[in-house]
């Protein structure tokens, strides 16, 4: 008799945690099926015109078409993407606020800045990367230099005089710089913008004398002929600018730089919602139009599953610490 009440009382229970999951399981389905219906942020921390910006616009135009809802591009530029990603992280978590990020924001800032406002991995929930992106060394024309080798010379025969723009401190571009003084003995100064359309505005001035810019945002003024291409931050050359060569190659041999680009929703939004946005951003960088357009402005499309791109991160905050803390950059 006890037996048989115990075997029905599990039988019930069973039942009834197969019905509760079923009621989730469609709670939830519904909830995708809901979302969205309203405008979705996209917070970008740099200013517009940089290379962030330039991707953001690619990637939420399409994605907007996929989700059927406008994405509103915001800038937020400062403290080297902090202030965006600030912003970001404390907004309500509906997936009605993404925000793309950085190699600073999530791997290169919590080695440069002592108390960051955010934290890179418990504030965000990741969904993909987005794009890797070399990295440019660009001069104005009227400088003295017209490859690696003639720039560390000048810079040692007159310190202080070669000054390099970067989109803030803890961007790539700056580490980029502070590795290549480190690895050279060259004297290069490092002065930080809010962003890389307004670094870019100063040496296409003559006001700065180069950038180790992102790619997207400085390709334009190369084919213009406004500046001049020293050489690539990566370990290949870029098909876009085949004949421009790597820092490595052209005399500093172990030196490689890449940015990346990736997006984020705020930690805490229901799952559901996660795995809409992931598969709609994974549709949409597989978009041929999104593949190109990115690929014009010497990007390459990556796409992670959550999971990758949170252990990628990971594995990226370790390397670029290393760096930062061997070459001695500083904010």
């Amino acid at each position: 008799m006890f037996a048989s009440v115990q075997n029905f009382s599990r039988r019930t229970g069973l039942k009834a945690l197969a019905a509760a999951a079923l009621t989730v399981a469609g709670m939830g389905s519904a909830m995708a099926d809901a979302y969205p219906n309203k405008a979705i942020t996209m917070i970008v921390p740099f200013s517009a015109g940089g290379t962030t910006d330039i991707l953001a616009r690619i990637v939420g135009q399409a994605l907007s078409q996929e989700l059927g809802e406008t994405i509103i591009i915001e800038n937020k530029p400062g403290a080297g993407g902090n202030i965006g990603a600030q912003q970001a992280s404390r907004a309500k978590a509906d997936g009605y606020t993404l925000f793309m990020g950085t190699v600073g924001t999530h791997a290169i800032n919590q080695s440069l800045y002592k108390n960051l406002p955010y934290d890179p991995i418990k504030s965000f929930a990741p969904l993909s990367r987005v794009a890797n992106v070399p990295n440019l060394l660009v001069a104005h024309p009227s400088r003295p230099y017209k490859t690696v080798q003639e720039m560390i010379t000048y810079a040692k025969a007159h310190p202080g005089d070669v000054t390099y723009g970067s989109p803030g401190s803890g961007a790539s571009p700056h580490v980029s710089g502070a590795l290549f003084q480190s690895m050279t003995g060259a004297e290069i100064t490092h002065i930080p913008y809010k962003g890389s359309a307004p670094a870019i505005s100063d040496l296409l001035g003559n006001q700065i004398a180069v950038m180790f810019d992102n790619m997207p945002s400085a390709i334009q003024h190369v084919r213009s002929g406004k500046l001049r291409p020293i050489a690539v931050t990566s370990a290949q050359r870029s098909p876009e600018l085949p004949d421009v060569p790597t820092i490595a190659e052209a005399g500093v041999p172990g030196y490689e730089a890449m940015s990346w680009f990736g997006l984020w929703t705020v930690a805490g939004t229901p799952q559901p919602i996660l795995d809409k946005l992931h598969a709609s951003l994974s549709k949409v960088l597989k978009d041929p139009a999104v593949v190109k357009k990115i690929g014009d402005q010497g990007g390459s499309i990556t796409i992670d599953t959550p999971a990758q791109f949170e252990a990628f991160i990971r594995g990226e905050a370790a390397k670029w610490g290393k760096v930062v803390k061997e070459s001695g950059a500083e904010v």
